[in-house]
């Protein structure tokens, strides 16, 4: 049994037994567990996942709840929002291959900012994700970071809420950032 498949048997089982609304991902030899999103991290990935709905190339859906995984770089990840192959949410189960993402979509969450800004970064540029846009509520920024190389991104465009962000192919369009809504505690909520 090679590491990769140690870590999905032993992932599995803690997704078994975890409390409904749990999210489990991991990167290598980290396991982060989170509770489920605040109404305002929920309606910040409806407004960008409306826009994004419109663009979306032919054959692709979103996803707000499949993992994606690299079994060759030992991660998993589970996206706010994703675009996957039609073909590939047609299989059973809810894990893709993290080839097949065309963007990860993350809404930062106020207890562990982290995870979005430094380690889903750094994992979506080793797991060859084309695009990762971050919207983060706690500053009222979004940030797209594209053209992944190695172990990082070599663009990155910063807008404030309120402002517009180009989203380049296979999308192609202006994402508008006025609906966006701030947490308005350092809760989240």
């Amino acid at each position: 049994m090679t590491f990769y498949e140690q870590h999905r048997d032993f992932i599995e089982e803690l997704e078994r037994i975890a409390p409904d609304g749990v999210r489990i991902e991991w990167s290598g030899d980290t396991l982060t567990m989170q509770a489920s999103p605040s109404n305002i991290h929920q309606l910040n990935i409806a407004q960008v996942r409306r826009q994004f709905e419109r663009h979306a190339p032919d054959g692709y859906l979103p996803s707000e709840r499949s993992e994606i995984v690299s079994p060759d770089v030992s991660k998993g990840r589970e996206p706010d929002l994703t675009y996957l192959p039609v073909e590939v949410l047609s299989e059973p189960g809810n894990r893709a291959p993290a080839a097949e993402a065309l963007i990860a979509v993350e809404i930062v969450s106020p207890s562990n900012p982290g995870n979005d800004w430094m380690d889903k970064l750094h994992d979506y540029a080793v797991m060859r994700i084309p695009l990762y846009l971050i919207v983060d509520p706690r500053q009222r920024t979004v940030t797209l970071f594209s053209e992944p190389n190695h172990d990082r991104y070599h663009t990155r465009s910063d807008r404030k809420f309120g402002d517009e962000i180009r989203v380049p192919e296979p999308f192609g369009f202006t994402l508008s950032l006025a609906a966006l809504v701030p947490y308005r505690d350092p809760a989240g909520g």
